[in-house]
């Protein structure tokens, strides 16, 4: 097993609260110059600037796994991480599929821009990316696994958008064995509180919005190789 520094939680300028400076190189070319091993970039219900980031991850030597953090009918945010490109684009055409369809409003909400390897925008998304979809918190964690990949809970201890703060508490049916955290001061009091996440394993992500939040290498995961199957099993325990 090898020690890996990582972010698993980053969105880019595809998210509307995203930064505009958020492009795929930038935010690749920043965990590098943090020397971070692998990152995930988890747009808001969105996988689209997976393959520039893909592409920039290669060149900087950071592995980049494709995922997206996904807003569940209950409106908990989830992170969705998957194997290979492949999969997660075709995730990423179900859930579009079932967003709710409210147009964005750049003036209000902010830019959803898709950029190619260049960092030049070559899209939009016309929904607004951060509104729920019609995945229920209980479907997600199977609806990921369906296409090879993994997803858990975002941000446990936030006030907003989380398991805890939407719920009220852990659904004891659930069936994931990862929780992302914002802060470890909160872990043992959430533990405490929470017993089911005593048996998970946990993360501590930036969910970065701008270049600055992405973080420094303090938290490291363990994995048998760089490769992204093999860090999904770490997660997976």
């Amino acid at each position: 097993m090898i020690p890996l520094f990582y972010d698993l939680h980053i969105h880019s300028c595809l998210s509307p609260c995203g930064n505009d400076d958020m492009t795929p190189a930038n935010l690749v070319g920043m965990a590098a110059v943090k020397e971070l091993d692998v990152i995930a970039l988890t747009d808001h219900n969105s996988c689209a600037n997976c393959p520039a980031a893909m592409y920039h991850g290669k060149n900087y030597g950071v592995t980049v796994i494709p995922g997206m953090e996904l807003t569940t009918a209950e409106e908990v945010h989830v992170i969705c991480l998957f194997p290979a490109l492949d999969a997660a684009m075709e995730f990423d055409r179900l859930v579009y599929g079932r967003l709710l369809p409210v147009p964005n409003r750049e003036d209000i909400f902010g830019k959803q821009q898709i950029m190619d390897e260049q960092d030049e925008v070559v899209g939009i998304k016309e929904h607004l990316l951060i509104n729920a979809t019609t995945i229920s918190f209980d479907e997600a964690f199977s609806l990921a696994e369906s296409f090879g990949g993994i997803a858990y809970p975002a941000h446990v201890d936030k006030s907003s958008n989380s398991v805890i703060s939407n719920l009220g508490f852990v659904p004891p049916e659930s069936t994931f064995t990862c929780a992302e955290f914002h802060d470890f001061k909160n872990l043992h009091r959430l533990r405490r509180e929470h017993p089911y996440f005593e048996k998970c394993n946990v993360v501590c992500c930036s969910d970065a919005h701008y270049l600055g939040d992405i973080h420094e290498p303090e938290y490291q995961l363990f994995a048998r190789s760089r490769n992204i199957p093999d860090i999904l099993d770490s997660l997976r325990g």
